[in-house]
């Protein structure tokens, strides 16, 4: 305890230097007399610089000027696209010692990256394909989806975790059927497995899951097999990806797109590209040997600005999940239904106190807000509504979000049947590499990898020299080193949350388990910033009623995490909008007042974010802002 003490102490004194000095200055180790002879820093050094609990990252503004200044000598590799995919190949290239840019036109995580399912598959899915298909590429499917699941829950253990999974049987051969396939799945698993799957009598089941029925479609519920699946907070995870790349030495900057690509006057190569500060209005030219695509559903308009005739890579699909609360399922347990009665997959899980619904899976046209439609929310409430005891009301949706899948096609296959779920590289025009396709869990994924293989082909194709293979299959990401689940009990004890009232006087408040663990879980060991923050700037009160997220936030991410609009918090640093749209409707002036402190805005550009923050809020179908009268469930 009292290293852990003393740690927290030195942490608290940075995180007071670092909030006096803006945010804006980067604090590393010295680097060894090895480095600087090689001119890269070491594997072991790389790790320090993260792990450092005193590290703060660059300022937008000097990420900015990295990317400036590439004129005077190019970067490796200029990665377009913000995502998990994004990120992931950034950290991967900039652990190697590679020259790393990155852009993204909005924020890290504003598309599919921030609205998927919340689940780190294991692939238990591919393995029913595997036997029954006798595919061994299925299988090996398997091995490295159970692999990547363990590495990513390692390298983010705040933000990642196990999550048991109850799948209902109402009759004796479903019983068995998924007993025998699940405890393959344990034998398959090996070391890589999270726990045993077990079989719940119908009786041990509607304990540890009260609301579930014990009828469905006139059967009775003979039992449940359980299995433990990988759950994450996917837009943070992402942030911390963005984040962890920007102390490696990448120069990450959201808001910031891509307006046309340089080119190379003789071989017409692309040689970097013109880039428009969305913030500012400004445009620069950034150089790079090669650039990496990887822009989520938004690839193919990418590549046109290559080749206006090129095929598209792209078969978007729509995924919807709904928010409902938390006493629909009991938190620390999960319900997947892989075969619904009209043969889809339906799923209800716990997430951040609140219950997750889903998911649809339709066609759908690529937009850069995508919006649910009330079709595909009161099928999933058809759907649960099967299998709970409870009456599935439309009025009980909190939140509801639409995220479009980038299911990729080969553009170099001759026959359209190569669409799914896994990833593609290509490099079609020479300079500009693009990976699309996969999913969050194979963001960096060790022998598929998407982050892995598409720096091999920038390497390739740029014929670039890295110091080192890539480490990130073993790299904690900022604030997961040293993170234990204890930690928010130093938080409740040693700090407090100074708050002022409505009369103005400043009152201190208890640092509840609620807000000290939702930190813990959010910053990992960066917690102890915020909650020194909140003590030391009057910044401990809550932004809405019923949820832990603390005024000290704000002013951390925009300080810490690139947080430059309201919509940036409510979504992606929080996640209050996928939560209860309602409730971050109430938070935002608050919100804005914070970041218009840190930001400097004046009262245009304040009302200008209450603007879009609203419009945006508006894309979240709710029970507050959506028309449902016709629909069965009032």
């Amino acid at each position: 305890m009292s290293a852990s003490a003393s740690r927290l102490r030195r942490l608290a004194s940075a995180a007071v230097a670092v909030t006096a000095c803006g945010g804006a200055v980067l604090l590393t180790p010295s680097v060894s007399s090895n480095d600087r002879a090689s001119g890269h820093p070491t594997v072991e050094s790389l790790r320090q610089i993260i792990n450092d609990p005193s590290a703060v990252v660059p300022s937008r503004t000097l990420q900015e000027s990295a990317l400036i200044g590439s004129k005077s000598g190019p970067l490796d590799i200029l990665v377009v696209g913000g995502g998990a995919t994004g990120c992931g190949v950034a950290l991967d290239a900039a652990t190697r010692g590679l020259r790393v840019g990155l852009v993204e036109r909005e924020d890290f995580s504003c598309g599919t990256s921030s609205r998927s399912t919340k689940l780190i598959h294991g692939g238990v899915r591919y393995l029913e394909k595997a036997v029954f298909g006798l595919d061994y590429g299925q299988l090996k499917l398997v091995f490295h989806a159970l692999e990547e699941r363990k590495q990513v829950i390692e390298n983010a253990p705040h933000l990642c975790h196990a999550l048991p999974c109850m799948t209902p049987c109402f009759d004796w051969f479903e019983v068995v059927y998924y007993w025998m396939g699940l405890k393959m799945y344990d034998l398959v698993a090996g070391r890589r497995l999270l726990h045993f799957s077990r079989y719940y009598s119908a009786q041990e089941s509607v304990e540890l899951f009260p609301t579930l029925a014990r009828k469905g479609n006139g059967r009775s519920l003979r039992g449940t097999v359980v299995y433990y699946d990988g759950q994450m907070n996917d837009s943070r995870l992402n942030v911390g990806l963005a984040c962890t790349a920007a102390l490696a030495g990448a120069a990450v900057l959201n808001h910031a797109e891509v307006v046309s690509f340089l080119k190379d006057e003789g071989t017409q190569r692309i040689i970097g590209a013109r880039i428009r500060d969305n913030l500012s209005g400004q445009e620069f030219d950034a150089y790079a040997k090669v650039v990496v695509n990887a822009a989520g559903p938004f690839c193919d308009s990418v590549r046109k600005m290559a080749n206006k005739d090129a095929l598209p890579m792209i078969c978007p699909s729509s995924g919807v999940h709904i928010v409902l609360p938390d006493y629909y399922s009991p938190d620390g347990m999960g319900l997947i239904v892989p075969k619904t009665k009209d043969g889809r997959v339906v799923f209800m899980l716990p997430w951040l106190g609140r219950t997750i619904a889903g998911t649809t899976d339709s066609s759908t046209s690529i937009t850069p807000l995508p919006e649910p439609n009330e079709n595909e929310i009161q099928f999933i409430l058809d759907a649960i509504c099967d299998y709970l005891n409870i009456k599935v009301r439309r009025t009980d949706v909190l939140s509801a979000w639409s995220g479009i899948r980038p299911l990729a096609v080969d553009p170099n296959a001759k026959n359209t049947e190569s669409i799914s779920r896994d990833h593609v590289v290509s490099e079609e025009y020479p300079g500009l590499v693009t990976i699309t396709g996969g999913k969050w869990t194979t963001y960096r994924r060790t022998s598929f990898s998407m982050a892995e293989d598409a720096v091999n082909a920038a390497i390739k194709s740029g014929k670039l020299s890295p110091s080192n293979e890539c480490i990130t299959s073993n790299l904690r990401l900022i604030g997961g080193d040293g993170w234990e689940p204890s930690l928010f009990t130093v938080l409740a004890q040693q700090y407090v949350r100074m708050k002022k009232s409505d009369g103005g006087k400043v009152v201190p408040g208890v640092m509840d388990t609620a807000a000290a663990k939702h930190l813990s879980h959010a910053y990992g060991t960066l917690a102890e910033r915020v909650a020194t923050i909140a003590q030391n700037e009057n910044l401990g009160k809550r932004l809405a009623h019923g949820y832990p997220y603390l005024e000290a936030e704000v002013a951390y991410c925009a300080r810490n995490e690139y947080c430059e609009s309201a919509v940036d918090f409510i979504a992606r640093r929080s996640r209050l909008a996928f939560l209860d749209t309602d409730a971050a409707s109430h938070a935002l002036p608050r919100i804005i007042e914070i970041l218009a402190t840190e930001h400097n805005w004046d009262k245009s550009r304040q009302k200008e974010e209450m603007q879009k923050a609203k419009e945006f809020l508006e894309t979240f179908k709710s029970s507050k802002n959506a028309h449902f009268h016709d629909g069965k469930h009032q």
